[in-house]
């Protein structure tokens, strides 16, 4: 089975030294496009239907990650393999998160490429073992720092956390506590920084992960601390 693969980064030469790696394996591979930017990968993934994009992290018009999101959330078949010329380990726990089926160094063996590339299209992870083991670490002390959070919560906001959780609008949970509005905001403001959270939607999924309301308890009354 040939893969068709599309390549998203916006260093020309990186493109071109990439398609001249994978003419090699013309009986494995086939590249079906090329894109410079983040706007480009999107448009060319609707058009091409590739079974793999290798996704540069930093990209003009919407960098990988963003871009992956989108992908995946359009186009769940598409695999999206992150490249990467650093081997920090700043965005491995991001990409995981957005949906990509793996996170290599561009100066991964060629073989090695190839052999991970196979991988992910009977649905294994495209990741060397040193890159698995910084993302076990990762999650672990993504894991650790996110308890840590909910112990540094107030009384209070764990109040307001509860309500967020059961549905309760920020008007709702100002009339509950006989609080303003703009102390509810503060409030769930403090709420994603202590939990490292990005939106109420996330911060209702970690109240039900943590145990601090039933996902049966649809109650939007819940007495004041």
């Amino acid at each position: 089975m040939t893969i068709k693969v599309l390549i998203a980064d916006d260093h020309k030469l990186f493109r071109q030294g990439l398609k001249s790696l994978m003419k090699t394996r013309d009986d494995m591979v086939e590249i079906v496009g090329e894109a410079a930017s983040g706007r480009e990968t999107l448009q060319l993934a609707r058009q091409l239907a590739p079974d793999v994009i290798l996704m540069d992290i930093y990209m003009p018009d919407g960098d990988g990650l963003q871009v992956t999101k989108e992908i995946k959330n359009q186009y769940p078949k598409i695999n999206i393999v992150m490249l990467t010329s650093s081997e920090d380990d700043e965005h491995l726990y991001d990409a995981v998160q957005s949906g990509a089926s793996g996170y290599l160094l561009k100066s991964l063996d060629a073989d090695e490429l190839f052999d991970l590339l196979k991988g992910v299209m009977h649905g294994e992870a495209a990741m060397t073992r040193a890159m698995a083991k910084k993302l076990l670490k990762r999650i672990a002390k993504r894991t650790a720092d996110s308890d840590k959070g909910e112990e540094s919560l107030t009384e209070r906001e764990l109040t307001v956390l509860r309500l967020v959780a059961s549905g309760a609008s920020n008007a709702e949970i100002a009339e509950n506590l006989f609080i303003s509005v703009n102390t509810v905001k503060t409030h769930l403001r403090n709420i994603l920084q202590k939990l490292q959270l990005e939106n109420r939607t996330q911060a209702a999924t970690y109240a039900v992960q943590h145990g601090l309301i039933s996902p049966l308890d649809d109650s939007k009354s819940i007495s004041p601390s």
